[in-house]
């Protein structure tokens, strides 16, 4: 009997796996300093958006259980 993949708790926090397969993340560069930033561009981070299918693989390494 083989020992069970651990899932990365850091990437379970930040990552979720729709009911399609598609790995959802939040957007970057809405932490701080933010008065240099047009409000259009901090609306824009606001919202979601997919993992690149480039790292996909690399998601299921961190997340095995979620797909």
């Amino acid at each position: 009997m083989s020992a069970k993949m651990k899932t990365n708790s850091g990437a379970s926090k930040r990552f979720r796996v729709t009911a399609s397969g598609k790995v959802k993340r939040k957007r970057n560069h809405l932490a701080h300093i933010l008065t240099k930033h047009p409000r259009k561009v901090k609306r824009r981070y606001r919202k979601k958006t997919y993992v690149t299918s480039a790292e996909e693989g690399h998601m299921r390494v961190l997340m095995p259980y979620s797909f």
